[in-house]
This record gives structure tokens, C-alpha cells and sequence, in this order.
């Protein structure tokens, strides 16, 4: 790229880039290219998944009713006679996610507002490592820790509902809790510590307490990053297989009770897809509706929590 420069005697010169700005434009040139694929393979991978499930899934409703999976709660797919009644492991989902989501959300954001407002910045240059190699851990040995510590001794001594099962939801939550514990915090902290310190200031001039400052003024300021944090976490939740698959149990059961087992939708997932069902069957198309349900409840999920993050996004100069 050149540029034209008058002189002072009225004549035109023309200005051509230097070596260093033509490297430059040119790694800016490359960088550019790179996001740009970058996006483009994301895109393409989600177009594919999509298209990898309608398929099978199209063929699955030919043989099974629609009314039949959506309006019964019986999931058998695997007797005879099959019943396909989704409701069953869609409430398994659901009951776990929620208390991993109870678990994961208030400890996350508490450790969150200890990170940003009240610990050392050399105490929080400790612990936040820490707390993030958590989402280093593999999930199956969560699912193992849940299978042979939280069901067998933690839960038994905290539930006051009678004998529970080797395999609990309850016991699967608190453990999948604790495994999106760390994006729930690292991700709120990221957007508490974006909050400008003039609005802290301001609070504190005031006379708010440190307390009042992180309720009214570091809260509501980073709502859609916490919202975005949240919704991320849950998502992963809904996502899980192996702690659901170890702790949760194998039993599709239609009850909100979270001291028996029960069977989760990526529960089903994994087990089914072991290679042990005949290809073409209803059994083995089942996979398929099942993960397109999964997928469409996800993608629900993240466009509510876009509107949501577009609604209280603040923006500061």
C-alpha cells in the first residue's frame, strides 16, 4: 500500500510502506485468514452434527410414533415390547442437572466475590490455579468418587429420606456440582474484575460496605457475564455421561425423587452406543432422537441465555 504526501514546494511524494510495516501487514493478513477458518471449521462441525442426527432421527419417527415418545413416560427401548417414552430420562436429566446447578452456582459465585473483592492479589494468584485444576480432573474419576464416597457414605449421612440406592441422582449432582464448579467461578471473576474500580470507588464514598459494593454495584454490573457463566455451566452439565453413567444408575424411572437412580439422556447415549445394538434398528435410531432432543434442549438453552447476556450487557469506556 502506498500513500501520496504533498511537499512544501507543492509537489506530490509518493510514500511506500518499510519492510517491518509490510511484515506486519502481512502476518495481519495471515492472522486474519486463520480466525477466519477458524470460525468457518466451527460452523461447518456444527452444520455436520446437525446433519448427522436428522437422518437417523427421521428415520426413527417413522417407526416410532411421535406421541408415543413424547407423550408416554415408559423407556424401554431394549424390551420386548419396546417402549420409547422419553419423559422418563428427560426428568433423570433434568433432576441431576438441577442439583449439580444448585451445587455448582452459589459456591461458584461466593468463591467468585472472594477472588475479586476481598482476597490478596497474591491469594488469589494461589487459589484460582488451584480451583481451575479441577476442570483438569478426567469426569470418570468424578464418576468413580461419586460411585464410592458421595453415594455410599455422604449421601447416606445427609439424607433424611429414608435408605437410598447404591446409584443416586443426588449423588451424581453433588459430584457434576462440583466438576462445573470451576467455570462457574473463573468466568465470574473474569467478569468482576472487569467491572471499572470507579464504580467500587464510587460505592464506597458513599459509605456502602464492602458487602453492600459487591451486591449492588459488582453484581449487577457483571450480571451477563454471570449469566453467561451459569448457562455455560449447565450446559455442561446436561452433557455429562460418565458421572451420570457411574453414579446416577441405569434405571429410567419418572420421579423427582433425587435419592433413587435414575437413568440421564447422555446416560443412555453411552450406554446404548457401546456397539451391542443391531445398526437400523429402532433401538439404535433411538440414539439419535435422543441426542437431537439433547442437542435442540442445548441450543434452546444458549439462545435464551444470548437474549439474556444482550439485556444486561453494560458496556464501559
Amino acid at each position: 500500500m502506498t500513500t501520496l504526501q504533498p511537499s512544501a514546494n507543492g509537489t506530490v511524494r509518493t510514500l511506500r510502506p518499510t519492510g517491518a510495516l509490510r511484515r506486519r501487514q502481512r502476518i495481519e493478513r495471515v492472522v486474519r485468514a486463520g480466525l477466519f477458518l477458524t470460525s468457518l471449521i466451527s460452523v461447518l462441525t456444527t452444520t455436520l452434527i446437525i446433519l448427522s442426527l436428522l437422518g437417523p432421527t427421521r428415520e426413527f419417527f417413522a417407526d416410532v410414533p411421535i406421541t408415543e415418545f413424547f407423550g408416554t413416560t415408559q423407556w424401554f427401548p431394549n424390551f420386548e415390547p419396546p417402549q420409547f417414552g422419553v419423559w422418563s430420562i428427560v426428568t433423570g436429566t433434568l433432576v441431576v442437572t438441577s442439583i449439580a446447578v444448585l451445587v455448582a452456582v452459589p459456591a461458584g459465585l461466593g468463591a467468585a466475590f472472594y477472588l475479586s473483592e476481598y482476597a490478596h492479589p497474591r491469594v488469589r494468584r494461589i487459589l484460582k490455579p488451584i480451583l481451575e485444576i479441577l476442570a483438569g480432573i478426567p469426569t470418570v474419576v468424578f464418576g468413580f468418587f461419586a460411585l464410592y464416597f458421595v453415594n455410599p457414605k455422604l449421601v447416606k449421612a445427609i439424607w433424611p429420606f429414608g435408605d437410598v440406592s447404591t446409584y443416586t441422582a443426588i449423588g451424581a449432582g453433588i459430584v457434576m456440582g462440583i466438576m462445573i464448579l470451576p467455570i462457574v467461578t473463573s468466568l465470574a471473576e473474569d467478569a468482576m474484575a472487569a467491572v471499572p474500580q470507579s464504580l467500587r470507588n464510587g460505592a464506597l464514598a458513599l459509605g456502602a460496605t464492602k458487602r453492600e459494593v459487591c451486591t449492588s454495584v459488582v453484581f449487577p454490573a457483571a450480571l451477563s457475564g454471570i449469566v453467561a457463566a451459569t448457562v455455560l455451566a449447565i450446559s455442561r452439565a446436561i452433557g455429562e455421561t460418565m458421572i451420570a453413567l457411574l453414579a446416577a444408575g441405569s434405571v429410567p424411572r419418572f420421579t423427582l425423587d433425587p435419592g433413587k437412580d435414575m437413568m440421564t439422556m447422555t446416560a443412555f447415549i453411552g450406554s446404548n452406543g457401546l456397539g451391542d445394538i443391531a445398526t437400523g434398528t429402532p433401538q439404535y435410531k433411538a440414539i439419535f432422537a435422543v441426542g437431537a432432543l439433547l442437542f435442540a434442549m442445548t441450543f434452546v438453552l444458549n439462545m435464551i441465555s444470548i437474549r439474556i447476556v444482550r439485556r444486561f450487557r453494560e458496556v464501559y469506556e
